[in-house]
């Protein structure tokens, strides 16, 4: 194992950690020896998760939390650090996306379920991180952004435009505690195949409606919850050390085209 992967008793925090990218990741904390703190809204797929963690050999526990709650996220932090006593990484991966719709199309509950979870949800979580993290001397923080988050895509704008915001609390916040040993920084996955994209391909009945989207990747196909979570791993890690307000693009080259 490389040095800068041993994470060891160290503390991650994962939120949206039911499925998908969050779940791959708290998986690979796990795997590095880390213990972690599994969140979702999801109470039966965060368990879930936790249940994979410990049949790894590792230590989890699950604390349901809706991140739009600012009591609900307090108590997510307090009771990761009473269980574990710190909070070394932090993951902030719960968020919602949008079907596909014009933006004079979108009813007004789209745009406040979308920014309740992905900014002000995101909001909340760092700032009790960061308040945790002060007080025990540092830590690393990870957002979760999109090629959204530097791209406008069609019949997403509000989607994307949550995203946007990601990239500008990153960056707000990297520089607000550098100094402090907090590196705030984020990772842009293009499309991956979750759980979310399974249900896409179900309800259009062919497989064949990932053809374009593939295409649209530079790289020629979408990407995989392990490859977003080798790079959260490695920009909390040491390895990074010097790598502060960075969004990661881990898109397959869309957003550079």
């Amino acid at each position: 194992m490389p040095r800068y992967l041993e994470m060891q008793d160290k503390v991650a925090l994962v939120t949206g950690a039911g499925s998908g990218i969050g779940q791959a990741v708290a998986l690979a904390f796990a795997k590095q020896g880390a213990r972690v703190v599994v969140s979702d809204i999801n109470t039966q797929a965060g368990e879930q998760t936790v249940t994979l963690i410990t049949e790894l050999g590792g230590k989890a526990i699950f604390i349901k939390t809706d991140v739009s709650d600012d009591a609900q996220v307090g108590h997510l932090v307090a009771h990761s650090v009473a269980k574990y006593g710190r909070i070394d990484y932090a993951l902030n991966n719960a968020g919602v996306t949008q079907n596909s719709q014009k933006l004079a199309e979108q009813p007004v509950e789209t745009y406040d379920k979308i920014f309740d979870v992905s900014v002000r949800g995101m909001w909340l979580c760092m700032r009790h991180e960061i308040d945790q993290m002060l007080k025990q001397g540092g830590g690393a923080i990870v957002n979760m952004g999109s090629m959204s988050s530097v791209v406008g895509i069609p019949g997403l704008s509000t989607y994307s435009s949550s995203k946007h915001a990601v990239l500008g609390l990153t960056r707000g916040a990297a520089l607000d505690y550098a100094k402090q040993g907090i590196r705030v920084n984020a990772v842009g996955p293009g499309t991956i195949d979750t759980p979310m994209i399974q249900r896409f391909i179900e309800l259009a009945g062919s497989e064949d409606v990932m053809a374009p989207i593939r295409a649209a990747h530079p790289i020629g196909r979408t990407g995989r919850p392990e490859e977003v979570a080798d790079a959260v791993l490695w920009l909390c890690s040491d390895a990074s050390s010097f790598v502060v307000g960075h969004m990661l693009m881990v898109d397959g080259g869309y957003s550079v085209q």
